[in-house]
């Protein structure tokens, strides 16, 4: 699980993000970001991406890293239970499924949700979720936000050059809140050029239903001590800064508050004007921005005559704050250089070259061998045997003993099945023919399939898919008659129940032992029951 932060902090340095979609740019755009606030991990812990799975190779500052990719948002959040914000750039059909899993799931606290067009009923559901379960939605049609020097949602804040410029690689005194993500790129320049810099900027989304709203974040940011004052752009459209309104006067927002509806220009068109997003519509008068920057004034936030003077308020009430004490400007920060992705500058070492080709799992180049970058000599110290190695090799990790036990059982249990099955009978009559060793070994490999090794493979797919689909052993049987799919692991051309295989034997009684959890086993010994049921010999197989 991630580490608790106070309620009303959703980013820091220690923030991991999933990121649904591949997005490439965006994901090494927040890369960059990090790097040049000098995070000590990168946020984006993996990616899901349902049409793959494997690994992303991207930059961290000139070194490439590997960022795991999933399928599904469920093993994503397993693999990553630190990881506690999605940024979902999932299209508007699928963003409602996909925000209502991460809401759901007990380790995401914030989604931020980039989609513009998502039903407004959907949104209102993905609220009442959110809601309930006390967590966060940042959208829909949102660009996202930002913690300065510490996260960044997606493509917040643009380019790195506009990034410095507006000093968000480290923190400053001003907090925002926008409608609009365009205009949040307008809020970090202007609060950089008159205050000491931003500490956090979200926009909420332009739809009519954001998933938080104005007031969700002001208070956040009134709790935040950090946090000295703070800044609202609002636009036509909608009631979300009547709420802000009600807090000024009942007195939950005590800090600066410098505040502005944009759209007070639709007052000289004839008719009612629908303005750029879906929320920014005024259907009466107490929507328009005229209206709400009166209301605003009126219950003390500081509201200039347009947005012409916008950033002198700004800068009028944080000089203000400095010279009564209240804030000590924070200090300026020179970020670290990101190399130039350009090869001709490849030699004088200021940009970055993608390698060719990749090994996860060995390195023989330094001093050492290393298996998943543990040294050789430490794997033979530790007496980590034939299963650690595996374990290193095959599954990237360093296997518990039991499992280690296993694996070297598994390959006892398995060295040789003698000269009857295909695979050997065709190795042996490839060599009789003459051939050389490399093709009578190859011949035999060729035959390796659903009937003869293969099966392995097919028979942890089968079992682990309707498991954890939550079907049960009866509806898998059925299911895989109805689509005429033999079940893998499953049938012994010799062995029955009445005369078993002593090495599953010796393997079920091993796992009973020692595994923590055996559920594909007595899934698959379930099955077992049933299918012996109608044949003696369709048992486990090895």
């Amino acid at each position: 699980m991630a580490k608790k932060r106070p309620d009303y902090v959703l980013f820091d340095k220690d923030t991991t993000a999933i990121v649904f979609g591949y997005q490439q740019r965006a994901i090494q755009r927040m890369l960059d970001f990090d790097y040049i606030c000098r995070r000590e991990k990168p946020s984006v812990a993996c990616i899901v991406n349902p049409t793959r799975d494997g690994f992303h190779k991207c930059f961290w500052g000139a070194k490439e890293i590997l960022l795991p990719m999933y399928r599904t948002i469920k093993e994503a959040t397993t693999n990553h239970p630190d990881a506690d914000v999605m940024v979902n750039f999932a299209s508007f059909r699928s963003a409602y499924p996909t925000t209502k899993e991460a809401l759901e799931s007990e380790t995401i606290r914030t989604v931020a949700v980039i989609a513009e067009g998502v039903p407004e009923h959907r949104t209102k559901e993905l609220i009442k979720i959110a809601n309930k379960r006390k967590k966060w939605i940042i959208g829909p049609a949102t660009v996202g936000g930002i913690a300065a020097g510490a996260f960044r949602i997606g493509n917040t804040a643009g380019m790195l050059d506009n990034i410095v410029t507006s000093r968000l690689h480290r923190p400053g005194s001003v907090a925002y809140v926008s409608k609009s993500g365009g205009l949040s790129n307008e809020l970090n320049n202007i609060i950089a050029r008159n205050t000491d810099g931003v500490y956090e900027g979200v926009a909420i989304g332009g739809d009519r239903y954001p998933g938080s709203t104005f007031i969700h974040h002001l208070l956040r940011y009134e709790a935040n001590p950090e946090i000295k004052m703070t800044v609202m752009l609002g636009e036509v459209g909608g009631l979300d800064e009547y709420e802000v309104v009600e807090a000024l006067k009942d007195g939950r927002v005590t800090k600066p508050l410098v505040a502005w509806c944009i759209g007070t220009c639709s007052k000289v068109f004839p008719a009612e004007v629908q303005f750029g997003h879906a929320g920014a519509r005024a259907g009466a008068e107490q929507e328009t921005a005229d209206a709400k920057n009166k209301a605003l004034k009126e219950a003390g936030a500081i509201v200039p005559n347009s947005f012409d003077d916008f950033d002198e308020k700004i800068k009028q009430t944080y000089d203000k704050l400095v010279k009564s004490g209240e804030l000590k400007p924070k200090p300026d920060v020179e970020p670290p250089r990101i190399p130039i992705d350009y090869d001709v500058a490849f030699k004088q070492g200021i940009i970055r070259r993608p390698t060719q080709f990749i090994s996860t799992i060995s390195d023989d180049r330094g001093e050492e061998l290393r298996y998943c970058g543990v040294p050789i000599s430490k794997i033979f110290e530790e007496n980590w045997g034939l299963g650690g190695v595996i374990g290193l090799l095959w599954f990237k990790k360093k296997l518990p003993k039991w499992a280690r036990d296993f694996l070297e059982m598994v390959v006892l249990l398995t060295a040789d099945h003698g000269p009857a099955v295909s695979g050997a009978h065709n190795a042996i009559v490839a060599a009789r023919a003459g051939k050389d060793l490399i093709s009578s070994l190859v011949s035999g490999l060729l035959t390796i399939g659903p009937r003869f090794g293969g099966a392995v493979q097919g028979a942890a797919d089968h079992f682990t898919t309707y498991l954890y689909r939550g079907e049960t052993p009866e509806f898998m049987v059925k299911d895989m008659k109805s689509k005429n799919v033999n079940i893998q692991g499953i049938g012994h051309r010799i062995k029955s129940v009445t005369n078993p295989d002593v090495r599953v034997e010796i393997l079920k009684d091993y796992a009973r032992k020692h595994f923590p959890i055996t559920e594909t086993l007595d899934f698959a010994l379930e099955v077992e029951k049933l299918t012996t049921a109608k044949r003696g010999n369709l048992i486990l197989n090895v």
